[in-house]
């Protein structure tokens, strides 16, 4: 499954916060959006809101952007 995504970055605390009105994902991240570490950390975020291991979430678009969409392989 596909799942679309609104990232805010440098923010307290890891977590999917809900959904937007587009119907993405809203996932707030403490990693600052440099070297990947934010995707990174969205990854694990996502897996462990979906119950999948982390190799299961896949970045499709958006590395640069805070719009992203994200591949959940096995749901």
């Amino acid at each position: 499954m596909e799942v679309n995504v609104k990232v805010i970055p440098r923010s307290s605390k890891s977590e999917v916060i809900g959904e937007m009105a587009d119907g993405a994902l809203k996932v707030k991240l403490a990693a600052v959006p440099e070297k990947g570490k934010a995707n990174q950390e969205l990854c694990e975020v996502l897996a462990r809101h979906f119950g999948v291991p982390e190799r299961d979430v896949e970045l499709v678009a958006g590395a640069t952007s805070t719009r992203k969409r994200v591949r959940i392989h096995g749901r």
